[in-house]
């Protein structure tokens, strides 16, 4: 079985790749330039390409049977998205394994889910074998918070006081190993999800115990927070992220008992924790 995966050198993908090699699958990945070395485990094979150049795309999907698409949030990240899924349909792939977004039914506004969704209906429409993974806000996010937390002593995302639903990349990760190498998983849809919710006052209250400092939760004043975001990424994103931000407080993004449920029995053990990040996290970055 050879599984190619975009997005293979990020965060996510590169989790992918790794759980797929434990379970001695060949893996090819897609990046638009050659990675660095030590980038990628030795054995993965390199393909180089764009998701919006579909003769790469069709060249990277030769001798592929199935397919990990992970898209980033970008303008143009729904026609990349659909280049990829067309070609892996003509090319007769045995499985797409696709990465989605929690909730994403009720989040149309926010630009990047209407993209996901989007993906969805063509995913469900046109008859390629599939599994679609919904993620929560992503824990591992808040490793970038490292100067925020140990320093100014915030905690600075708007996530809210209600609780949203987290996941970790590496139960990501699993999931996506388990529906591309094993039975069972066509046309489903799984919820990926912490065992708890995370909170902006309980995410600060969490670090102010590992960190042995006060932290503070800075509120969700939208505006504020697109406005300062504007000075780090481009303003469509800024746009897109306070879109989301506000929505999860505006509609909520909590999880359930049975969501959970459904993917420890999937994972064959609990999801990971965001308290759990957090006591790990602390003591490497005070370490």
């Amino acid at each position: 079985m050879r599984v190619l995966v975009t997005g293979g050198t990020g965060n996510v993908g590169g989790a992918v790749v790794a759980e797929l090699l434990k379970r001695d699958v060949q893996v090819r990945a897609l990046s638009r330039k050659q990675p660095e070395a030590g980038k990628l485990p030795a054995g993965v094979e390199i393909a180089i390409g764009d998701l919006l150049d579909p003769v790469s795309v069709e060249l990277a999907m030769r001798e592929v049977d199935r397919l990990f698409l992970l898209n980033a949030v970008t303008t143009d990240e729904l026609t990349q998205a659909l280049i990829a899924y067309g070609i892996a349909r003509r090319a007769g792939l045995k499985h797409l394994t696709y990465l989605s977004v929690f909730k994403v039914h009720q989040f149309r506004d926010v630009p990047h889910f209407a993209s996901k969704l989007a993906v969805e209906e063509a995913v469900r429409e046109f008859g390629v074998p599939f599994t679609i993974l919904r993620p929560g806000y992503y824990i591992q996010n808040d490793l970038n918070l490292k100067e925020a937390l140990t320093g100014s002593g915030i905690y600075p995302m708007p996530i809210g006081t209600a609780g949203i639903a987290a996941a970790d990349i590496r139960d990501i990760a699993e999931a996506a190993a388990i529906s591309l190498t094993e039975e069972g998983h066509d046309g489903q849809t799984y919820d990926i999800v912490a065992p708890t919710t995370i909170s902006g006052p309980g995410n600060a209250a969490l670090w102010s115990k590992q960190l042995g400092k006060e932290i503070k939760y800075t509120g969700h004043n939208f505006d504020q927070w697109e406005q300062m975001m504007r000075a780090r990424m481009p303003s469509w994103s800024a746009f897109d992220l306070r879109m989301m931000f506000q929505g999860y407080f505006d509609r909520g993004f909590g999880s359930t008992g049975t969501e959970v449920s459904r993917l420890t029995k999937l994972l064959n053990h609990a999801p990971r924790s965001y308290e759990n990040f957090v006591v790990k996290t602390a003591a490497m970055w005070m370490a």
